[in-house]
C-alpha cells in the first residue's frame, strides 16, 4: 500500500473529443484502485470525473463524493459510492 491514502480528482464534466483523455481517467482509477488510494472527487456520474469513478469502483477500490445539493436532485450524483458528502453550494464543496 502508498503512503498516500486519498487523492481528489477534479477534471471535466465532458469527456472531450480525444478518446485518450477517457483512457487516461480510466487508467488511473484503476491504479488507485490497485494501489489501495481512496479518489475524493465531485460525486458526479459524469464526464472525465465519471469514467475515473467508475474504473475506481470496478476495480474493488473506495470512492468518496462530494456534491453539492442542487446537483445531486439534478440527478448528477450517483448513490453507489464509498461515502457520499452532500454539500450546500459549490463554494462549500
Amino acid at each position: 500500500m502508498s503512503d498516500i491514502s486519498a487523492i481528489c480528482v477534479f477534471c471535466g464534466s465532458r469527456t472531450g473529443s480525444d478518446p485518450a483523455y477517457e483512457n487516461a481517467a480510466r487508467t488511473l482509477g484503476r491504479l488507485m484502485a490497485e494501489k489501495g488510494i481512496r479518489l475524493v472527487y465531485g460525486g458526479g456520474h459524469v464526464g472525465l470525473m465519471g469514467v475515473v469513478a467508475d474504473a475506481v469502483l470496478d476495480a474493488g477500490g473506495q470512492v468518496t463524493g462530494v456534491i453539492p445539493d442542487f446537483l445531486r436532485r439534478r440527478e448528477v450524483g450517483r448513490d453507489d459510492l464509498t461515502d457520499l458528502v452532500i454539500t450546500d453550494s459549490m463554494h462549500s464543496r
